[in-house]
C-alpha cells in the first residue's frame, strides 16, 4: 500500500476547499495562480505514478487500513496512471486558457474545476463500483456547474439536458449496483472478477441484466450510440476552457467499458464471459458513421467539432471492442490523440469565434480575421491531426487500429466504416476552412444571436490573443511529442493491454490483504 495512490484525490479535494473558502479573501489573479499551481502538482504526481507502475506493479491504497473487500481501496496500474496524466496535461492548458478572461464569470469557477479533477481522479483510481458512483456523481455536479459558467439560455437549457440524463444514468448505476450486490454480496470490482466466475446457474441471468445495465450506464458517458444525441447540444453550448476539458468527459465513458469489461465480463468469467465485446464493436461502427454525418450536417464549428469527438468515440471503442492485445493497444495510443486533439480544435475555434464578430463559429459568410494566416494554419494543422490524416500522430492511431483490425474477421466492415467516417470528416473540415478563412465579406452580414450575448462578453473581455493561441500550442505540442516518442508509447500501450487482457494481478494485489489473514 502506497500514499501515491491516494494523492491524485486528495490534492484537488485539498484544492477546491481551499478556493471555495477563500473565494471572497483573495483576489482573481491569486485563485488563478493557486488553481495552476495545483493541476501542475497533479501532473508531477501522475508523473511519479506512471513511473512507479510502467514495470506492471499494481499499487493499492485501503481507506482506514480496511482490506478489500470490506474497504474502500483505490487502485493504480497503468491504465488508471496513463488516464491522470492525460486529464492533468489537458486540464492545465485548458486552465491557462480560461485564465484569459473565460473565468471572470464566476467565483466559483476554480473551484469547481478542482472538483472536476476530483471526480475524473478518483472514477479512475477506484477499485469498486459504488465509489465509482459517488465519483460519478461529483463529476455531475461539478460539470454542470462548469457547463453553464457564464449564464446564457442556451447553456442552462444544454446543462438540464444534461443533468436530466445522467440522473436518469446514475438511477441505472444504483438498479445496476444493487443487483449485483443482491447476487453476489459484493461491490468491489476484483472479488466481483472472482465470484462472477463462479455465478451458480440461477443467478446467470440478474448477473448479466446488472453487467448489460451498466453497459448502458457507461455507454451513456462515453457517447455511444444511441445514447449520443446529448453531447453535441451540450459540448457546443459552454465555454470554450470547459468543453476542453470535458474532452476527457467520454473518456471516462470509455475507460469503465474497458475497465469491467475485461476485468469482470473478461474471457475468465465464466457464464458472463465477453458480455461487452458483443456489443462494442458494432455499436463502435455505428456510432463512427453518425458522428461523422453529423459533423458533415453542423452548421457551427464548435458542433462540428463536438460531432468529431462522437467520431472519436467510436473508432476508439471499436478498437476496444476487438478484444485483442493490438486492439486495445491502438485505442490507447489513439486515445491521448483524440483527446488532445479535440480538446484544442475547441479553444481554436473559441479564437475564431472571437475574430469574427457576430458571425461567431457559425459556417456561414463572415468578415475578414486578422491574423487569419497564424489562425489559419493552426486550423489546417489540427485538422489533419483530428482526421487522421498523415504524418501526425492521429495518423499512427488511426493505422493502428486498421492493423490490429485485420486480425478479426470483420475487418472488411471495420476497414469500410473507418476509411468512410474519415473521408467524410475530411470533406466537413475541408468545408469549414474554406467558409472560415477564405470566404469573407466586408462587414458582418450576419445579425447578432441573442442567445450567443455570453459568447460576446467572453469575447470582448478575453486577454492576450496570443496567450490563448499558447494554450492551443500547448496541446498541439503534446500530440507533436506522441508522435516522436511513437515507439516507446506503442510499447507502453501494449503492454497496458496485455495487462487488462490477463487481470490476475490486478486481482491479487487487491486481495492480497485478505488472503494474508488482515482480517478487518
Amino acid at each position: 500500500m502506497t500514499t501515491l495512490t491516494i494523492a491524485p484525490v486528495l490534492i484537488p479535494l485539498l484544492a477546491g476547499t481551499g478556493l471555495l473558502l477563500s473565494r471572497r479573501l483573495i483576489p482573481l489573479w491569486a485563485r488563478r495562480g493557486f488553481n495552476l499551481a495545483a493541476v501542475g502538482v497533479q501532473v508531477a504526481v501522475a508523473v511519479m505514478l506512471l513511473a512507479t507502475v510502467s514495470s506492471g506493479e499494481v499499487l493499492t491504497y485501503n481507506l482506514g487500513n480496511w482490506p478489500a473487500p470490506y474497504g474502500i481501496v483505490l487502485v493504480a496500474d497503468r491504465l488508471a496512471a496513463w488516464m491522470l496524466l492525460i486529464t492533468a496535461l489537458l486540464a492545465f492548458f485548458a486552465l491557462f486558457y480560461a485564465m484569459q478572461g473565460t473565468d471572470r464569470g464566476s467565483r466559483h469557477f476554480h473551484s469547481m474545476y478542482q472538483l472536476q479533477l476530483l471526480g475524473l481522479n478518483g472514477a479512475f483510481l477506484t477499485g469498486d463500483l459504488f465509489n465509482l458512483f459517488v465519483f460519478f456523481e461529483i463529476l455531475l455536479l461539478a460539470s454542470y456547474g462548469l457547463m453553464v459558467h457564464g449564464g446564457g439560455a442556451r447553456r442552462i437549457r444544454a446543462g438540464l439536458h444534461f443533468v436530466v440524463l445522467n440522473l436518469a444514468g446514475s438511477t441505472l448505476f444504483l438498479f445496476a449496483a444493487g443487483t449485483l450486490y443482491g447476487v453476489l454480496g459484493t461491490l468491489n470490482m476484483a472479488d466481483l472478477a472472482v465470484k462472477l466466475a463462479e455465478t451458480p446457474p440461477e443467478d446467470v441471468g440478474m448477473a448479466r441484466t446488472a453487467g448489460l445495465l451498466l453497459f448502458a450506464v457507461f455507454a451513456l458517458k462515453a457517447a455511444l450510440v444511441p445514447l449520443h444525441l446529448w453531447l453535441p447540444a451540450a459540448y457546443s453550448a459552454t465555454s470554450a476552457p470547459v468543453v476542453a476539458l470535458f474532452a476527457i468527459m467520454t473518456k471516462v465513458g470509455a475507460y469503465c467499458l474497458l475497465r469491467v469489461g475485461t476485468l469482470m465480463f473478461g474471457p475468465e468469467a465464466g457464464p458472463v464471459a465477453e458480455l461487452y465485446t458483443s456489443w462494442l464493436l458494432p455499436l463502435g461502427l455505428v456510432t463512427l458513421l453518425l458522428g461523422a454525418l453529423g459533423a458533415l450536417s453542423a452548421d457551427e464549428l464548435k458542433r462540428q467539432i463536438a460531432y468529431l469527438v462522437v467520431v472519436s468515440v467510436g473508432l476508439l471503442l471499436t478498437a476496444f471492442g476487438l478484444d485483442s492485445t493490438a486492439g486495445i493497444a491502438a485505442g490507447l495510443y489513439y486515445l491521448v490523440n483524440t483527446t488532445f486533439g479535440t480538446a484544442a480544435f475547441f479553444l481554436l475555434a473559441d479564437v475564431i469565434a472571437s475574430r469574427r464578430g457576430a458571425a461567431l463559429d457559425r459556417l456561414r459568410v463572415g468578415p475578414k480575421m486578422s491574423q487569419a494566416g497564424l489562425v489559419g494554419g493552426l486550423f489546417f494543422f489540427t485538422a489533419l491531426l483530428v482526421v487522421g490524416l498523415p504524418p501526425l500522430s492521429g495518423f499512427i492511431g488511426k493505422f493502428l487500429v486498421l492493423q490490429a483490425a485485420l486480425e478479426s474477421a470483420r475487418w472488411p466492415w471495420i476497414l469500410a466504416s473507418v476509411l468512410t467516417a474519415g473521408l467524410l470528416g475530411m470533406i466537413a473540415l475541408g468545408r469549414s476552412g474554406s467558409v472560415l478563412f477564405f470566404k469573407t465579406a466586408k462587414g458582418s452580414p450576419i445579425a447578432a444571436d441573442p442567445s450567443a450575448s455570453i459568447e460576446a462578453w467572453q469575447h470582448e473581455h478575453a486577454g492576450n490573443g496570443t496567450m490563448r493561441l499558447l494554450a492551443v500550442m500547448g496541446l498541439l505540442a503534446l500530440c507533436v511529442g506522441l508522435l516522436a516518442a511513437s515507439g516507446p508509447m506503442v510499447d507502453f500501450c501494449t503492454a497496458t493491454a496485455d495487462q487488462l487482457l490477463h487481470p490476475q494481478g490486478y486481482i491479487r494485489a487487491v486481495l492480497a490483504p485478505l488472503s494474508a489473514g488482515v482480517n478487518p
